[in-house]
C-alpha cells in the first residue's frame, strides 16, 4: 500500500514576505489590509482603520461598492476579453457617455494613468509632425510641463514629470522636455513658442503637494497654446472623476484642454485609463500607430461605466462640494490648534493637503504612521504635506471621526 500523498504545508502570508519576494520599489506599511467596505478597512489582525487615502484617490465610491461589484460580476459571466481586433458593447457605451459628458469627441482606453499620459504625449508629437509637414520644415517636438508635476512611471511620462528623483539612473532620457514653475504665468509665456507641440498641466498638482492651479494660470496656458499652435493637455488622473466636486476639474475653471487624461477613480480600483480628445487631433492616430492589449476590455469598461454613471449626477457632485466644506472646516480647526505642526490647508474638493510648518518639514511620513496607529489611513504629497483623499461618499460622521483620530496622533507627535 502506497504512502498517502503529503500535502505541502504553506506558511501564513505575512508582511515580511514582501521584503523577501517583491521587488523593493515600495516600502509599504507593516499592516496588511484583508477586507474593506466603504471607508472601513480591516487588517490581518482584524484591527479597524478609517481609510482617507482611497488607494491614492482611486476608490472614490469606497471599497466593495455594491453597484460596482454587481457590474463586475454581471460582466464576468458574459465576456471578459476579446483583444483589439474586436470591439465590445461596454466600451462603446462608456465612450459614448464620456463624450456626452465632456468636451471630447474621441476616447482611447488603456489600463492606467501613465498609459493615458503616454498616449497623450505621443499623440501630441504625432499631431505636430503631421501638421508641420503640411506647411513648414521646422521641428515642433518640445513638451512643456511643470516642476514637481507627476505624470506616470514609464520612461517618457516620468521624464515629462518635473521630479528629478524619479528619473535618476534611468538616462538617457527622452529629449525636448522643458519644466517650468507651476502657476508662474511669466515663465509659461517666456518658453511656450512655435517649437512646442504640447503643454501638460495638472489642474491640481497631486504628488507635488496638493496645489490647485489658479484660473489665471490655466487661462494663460490656453492663450499661449492657441498663439503657438500647441496642444494643451490636462492630466486629471488624480483630480478628475468628481474629486474636486465637478466631473473633471477643467469644468470649474472654464478652460477647455485639447487632450485630457483620466484613470484612478475611473475604475474605482479596477485598472482602466482613458485619453479624451477631439476628432481633428485623434485623426492622426491611424490603425497601428498606437495600441494596448487590455485597454477597453469589457470588464474594465463595465466597471468604469457604472462608476461614471454614479458620480456624474448633480446630486452626487453637490455632495462632494458640501463634504469638502465640512472637511476643510474641520482641518482648519486642527490647523488653529496645532500651529506648530501645520501652516496651511489647501486643495480642492476632497483632495486636500495639510502643509507642515517650517519646524516640521520633512516629517509627513512620520505623521501618517502616527495616524495609522490611531486607525486612520492618510497619504503624503512629498515630505512636507499630509494628503487627505477620502472616498467621495464620506459621511460627516466619518470626517469628524477622522479628525478625532488625527488629533490623537498629533498629541503623540507634539508630546
Amino acid at each position: 500500500m502506497s504512502a498517502p500523498e503529503q500535502v505541502p504545508v504553506l506558511m501564513p502570508v505575512t508582511r515580511h514576505m514582501f521584503d523577501d519576494l517583491i521587488v523593493p520599489t515600495y516600502a509599504p506599511s507593516e499592516m496588511v489590509p484583508v477586507r474593506a467596505l466603504g471607508l472601513d478597512v480591516w487588517d490581518q489582525q482584524q484591527r479597524h482603520y478609517l481609510d482617507f487615502t482611497s488607494g491614492i484617490a482611486v476608490t472614490s465610491l469606497g471599497h466593495a461598492h455594491p453597484d460596482v461589484v454587481q457590474a463586475l460580476q454581471r460582466q464576468a459571466e458574459k465576456l471578459w476579453h476579446v483583444g483589439n481586433g474586436y470591439t465590445n458593447e461596454p466600451v462603446l457605451e462608456l465612450a459614448r457617455e464620456l463624450v456626452a459628458a465632456t468636451f471630447a469627441q474621441r476616447v482611447f482606453f488603456c489600463n492606467s494613468g501613465a498609459e493615458a499620459n503616454e498616449a497623450a504625449f505621443k499623440l501630441a508629437r504625432k499631431y505636430a509632425a503631421k501638421n508641420v509637414q503640411l506647411h513648414e520644415s521646422r521641428h515642433k517636438t518640445k513638451i512643456i510641463s511643470c516642476v514637481n508635476s507627476f505624470h506616470g512611471r514609464t520612461l517618457f511620462t516620468v521624464s515629462v514629470g518635473g521630479q528629478p528623483k524619479y528619473t535618476e539612473g534611468f538616462g538617457p532620457l527622452p529629449a525636448d522636455l522643458i519644466h517650468i514653475p507651476f502657476n508662474d504665468i511669466d515663465a509659461a509665456r517666456a518658453l511656450i513658442a512655435d517649437d512646442v507641440c504640447a503643454v501638460v498641466v495638472e489642474p491640481v498638482q497631486g504628488e507635488g503637494g496638493v496645489i490647485p492651479a489658479s484660473s489665471a494660470y490655466l487661462e494663460a496656458l490656453r492663450e499661449c497654446c492657441d498663439a503657438h499652435d500647441a496642444l494643451l493637455i490636462f492630466d486629471e488622473v488624480q483630480c478628475g472623476m468628481g474629486r474636486t466636486g465637478d466631473l473633471y476639474a477643467y469644468m470649474a475653471y472654464g478652460v477647455v484642454p485639447d487632450i485630457l487624461t483620466s484613470a484612478k477613480a475611473l475604475g474605482n480600483g479596477y485598472p482602466v485609463g482613458a485619453m479624451l480628445t477631439t476628432d481633428a487631433i485623434a485623426a492622426v492616430f491611424l490603425p497601428g500607430t498606437h495600441g494596448t492589449t487590455y485597454g477597453g476590455n469589457p470588464l474594465a469598461a463595465s466597471v468604469a461605466l457604472t462608476v461614471l454613471r454614479t458620480i456624474n449626477t448633480p446630486e452626487f457632485l453637490a455632495r462632494v462640494k458640501e463634504a469638502s466644506g465640512v472637511l476643510t472646516f474641520l482641518l482648519q480647526g486642527v490647523l488653529q490648534d496645532y500651529p506648530s505642526v501645520f501652516s496651511e490647508v489647501r486643495g480642492r474638493g476632497l483632495l486636500l493637503g495639510m502643509v507642515l510648518s517650517e519646524a516640521c518639514r520633512g516629517r509627513a511620513k512620520e505623521l501618517t504612521r502616527l495616524a495609522e496607529a490611531q486607525g486612520l489611513m492618510l497619504l503624503i504629497a512629498g515630505p512636507d504635506v499630509v494628503r487627505l483623499a477620502p472616498a467621495l461618499i464620506v459621511s460627516d460622521a466619518q470626517m469628524q471621526d477622522a479628525v478625532v483620530r488625527l488629533r490623537r496622533a498629533l498629541d503623540n507627535y507634539v508630546s
